[in-house]
Order: structure tokens, then sequence, then C-alpha cells
């Protein structure tokens, strides 16, 4: 079973989100071992969930068809981790809250469920709705990170959120030297960094503008740390592979919406792990898009 570090378990979601959204929630066991998919993660990003969305928007119901799945599911994933952009526009209560009311199924099941914030959220706003999410004793003040410890990977969530409608996005520093401590503190399994910026290299040079700035600072940083495999992040609504200095760059699709349907669509990813690899297969919310179920394939690098 994954190990969140820092993080809340499903009692302290289902009592702390809020007397109006989990009220009805009953709260259940965990879920036993053979009936978790060890190797299994979910990624979704860029959710977008805002309190008045307009009556004809499908933003929503792709989280809810999401989250269905997944409670419908006989055996869960080891994890879902949702990276960035929670929160419609500029991180209101009523986002939070409305986002709280969609992933109460995924709780109340058990599911293992880890969010990190981008651009469009705010950290204070969130932190007071979802107050589950608050850790007691954060390791980085103002920033929201944690590691999520699975059987063939380690999986560490960063918080590049810079500021509230900012494009760009930060790690900084303090959060460089956090994540140092725990790297090096788990050396001998693979480690994902996770991420809702695309760093300022690798990819298509047409979206650094958009992404980390201190991108350089941060891949010297991993590429120095051999157990550092790859590197996931959201926020360009589109999906693509690439690499830099062996370590593997993941954009994985909006679950929300995409600026260009003829060229991008919506869904959510599967990531299958094994100790030498993984199996990142795409999952379309048009379940008749020529993308639904396609698989890749990478390989870890060796050194």
């Amino acid at each position: 079973m994954p190990v969140h570090l820092p993080g809340c378990n499903r009692r302290q979601f289902l009592v702390t989100v809020g007397a109006g959204l989990a009220a009805q929630s009953s709260i259940f066991a965990a879920e036993p071992a053979s009936r978790t998919e060890e190797d299994l993660v979910y990624l979704l990003n860029d959710t977008h969930i805002g309190e008045k969305h307009p009556p004809d928007s499908p933003v929503p119901s792709h989280l809810r068809q999401i989250v269905t799945e997944l409670v419908q599911r006989e055996r869960k994933p080891a994890s879902v981790i949702i990276n960035g952009d929670l929160a419609l526009y500029d991180g209101q209560p009523g986002d939070y809250a409305h986002l709280g009311r969609l992933l109460t199924p995924l709780y109340e099941a058990g599911v293992s469920t880890h969010l990190t914030l981008g651009n469009h959220d705010d950290r204070k706003v969130f932190y007071n709705v979802l107050k589950n999410e608050r850790p007691d004793n954060p390791p980085v003040v103002a920033k929201h990170q944690a590691v999520v410890e699975t059987r063939f990977a380690n999986f560490f969530l960063l918080d590049s959120l810079k500021e509230t409608m900012v494009t760009q996005g930060l790690i900084d520093i303090a959060q460089r030297n956090w994540l140092q401590k725990e790297l090096d503190a788990r050396p001998e399994k693979p480690a994902i960094i996770v991420a809702h910026h695309n760093p300022r290299l690798g990819g298509d040079p047409l979206h650094f503008p958009g992404g980390l700035i201190d991108s350089r600072e941060l891949w010297d940083l991993l590429v120095s740390r051999p157990q550092v495999k790859a590197y996931v992040h959201g926020h360009i609504h589109d999906r693509s592979i690439a690499e830099e200095r062996g370590i593997h760059i993941i954009n994985t699709p909006a679950t929300s919406y995409v600026a260009d349907p003829t060229k991008s669509t919506t869904g959510w990813t599967t990531a299958r792990l094994s100790a030498t690899g993984v199996q990142l297969t795409t999952h379309t919310t048009d379940a008749q898009h020529a993308w639904n179920g396609e698989v890749q394939e990478l390989t870890w690098r060796t050194r």
C-alpha cells in the first residue's frame, strides 16, 4: 500500500472537508493489499473545477467520469495523483468545495488520492477549504509537497505554484533542498518527480516561457541522483514524451479542456510500473478518440 508523507487519511478528509460536503459519508476500513494493484497509478491534471461552470460545460463531468470508473474497479490503483490547476481560474473557495464533492467517492472507496497545486490555484484558500491537505508541520513553509511511496517507485510531489494567475512556475531553493534530502533518504527505488509546470528543457520550446523558472537548477539536482527516472507535468493541456539528460519528461493530457480539439483532447493517464520502467496508457473522455488506449513504454536510465 502507498505511503503519503505528509498527508491525511480518509477519516481526516471526510471530517475536515466540511459538513456540507461529506456529512453523509461513511468511514470504511483501509482496502486490503489483495484488492490493490500495487503497480498501477492514475495520473490526472488540470481539472479546473469551478463552483459555477456554465450549464453546458463538460468539465465537471470529465472528472466525475474518472472518479466513477475508479470507485467501480474491483481492484484499486496504488495511488491517484491530481497534478495541479485544481481550480477553475483563480482558486475560489467554491471551486475547492465542488472539487471536494467530486472527490469524496474516492476517499470513501479507500483510493489513495494526492493533490498538487498549479498556477490557477490559491494555496491559502485550498488549505482553508480542504483542511485535510494542510500538514501539521510543513517541511517547507508556504509549499505543498509530499512523498508517495509505492511498490515499484517513489513519487515526489512538488509545489510549482509561484503565484496565483502567474503562468510561470517555481520550485525554489528551499523546496529543492527538501527534495534533495528526501531523494537521498530513498536511493534504492526509482524516483518519479511530479509537478504541475513543464521544465524549460526537453520537449517543445514553444512552451518554455510558461514553464519552471528554475528548471536548470532543478535538473542538475535530478540528474545527479541516478534513482530519478522521470518528471511528470501538466500545464500545457496536451500530451508528449521527451527526454533530457536521461530523464523522461512526461506531459500528460488535461482532464478539463484543450485549446485546440483538432490537435489534442481531454483525458487521463494510467502508469503501470515495474522495476525497470513504466507503461503509460492514455484514456480519453471521448471513447472514440484515436488516442484512447494508446500505450507507450519507457525504460528507466541505468545511471
